[in-house]
C-alpha cells in the first residue's frame, strides 16, 4: 500500500486548502481512512476519518464545523477540506488507512489503528 498527501501550502488565516490523498494498492471504499496532522514538537493527532464501507465521518473538536472529509470512490481518492484555517492549524497532515480490518468507532481517533501512512504534506497558516 502507498499512500500519497497533496494540496498542502501557506495561506492566510480564514484561508481554505483541499487535502488529497491518493492511493496504489487499496480501494479507499474498502478501508478506513483517516486525516492527522504532526506540528513542530508535538504529537501526531488525529483530525478527521471515514469509516470503512460507509460514509460515517468522525472529527476533532478542534475542526468540527470547519473541516470535511470526503472519498471519491470513481477515482479513489481522499479528501480533506479545510475552511478557515486558523494559526494553530499549521502541521505536516499525513492521510492512513486502516487496512483490512473493520475498527470501531473509538479506534479510529488512535495512530495506532492505521497501519499504512502518506508520507505528509506542510500546511502553513499565517496570522
Amino acid at each position: 500500500v502507498q499512500l500519497q498527501a497533496s494540496g498542502g501550502g501557506l495561506v492566510q488565516a480564514g484561508g481554505s486548502l483541499r487535502l488529497s490523498c491518493s492511493a496504489s494498492g487499496v480501494t479507499f471504499s474498502s478501508t478506513g481512512v483517516g486525516w492527522f496532522r504532526q506540528a513542530p514538537g508535538k504529537e501526531r493527532e488525529f483530525v478527521a476519518a471515514m469509516r470503512k464501507s460507509s460514509t460515517a465521518t468522525y472529527y476533532t473538536n478542534s475542526v468540527k464545523g470547519r473541516f470535511t472529509i470526503s472519498r471519491d470512490n470513481a477515482n479513489n481518492r481522499v479528501y480533506l477540506q479545510m475552511n478557515a484555517l486558523r494559526p494553530e492549524d499549521t502541521a505536516v497532515y499525513y492521510c492512513a488507512t486502516t487496512g483490512m480490518g473493520n475498527p470501531i468507532m473509538s479506534s479510529y481517533y488512535r495512530p495506532s489503528t492505521y497501519p499504512d501512512w502518506g508520507q505528509g504534506t506542510q500546511v502553513t497558516v499565517s496570522s
